[in-house]
């Protein structure tokens, strides 16, 4: 009787574990892949403004809209 009690506590626990960080793993990749492609985005509006100030070129304010960020 203990035995089997023993044995059911063991795959409860081990089975809550293996959610709490699946979870757990599954925010911070989330949180890593959002924040990597925030900074992507950064630096290619950056890219694209120093491009524009390096050509003389004036951009126009619509142009120049979605680099405000």
């Amino acid at each position: 009787m203990l035995r089997k009690r023993v044995f059911w506590f063991s795959v409860g626990l081990a089975t809550t574990g293996a959610a709490i960080t699946h979870f757990s793993l599954r925010d911070l990749w989330t949180d890593s892949a959002s924040l990597s492609y925030d900074l992507e985005q950064k630096f290619q509006n950056l890219e694209t403004r120093v491009s524009n100030l390096e050509g003389g070129n004036n951009p126009t304010s619509h142009e120049d809209a979605g680099n405000l960020n």
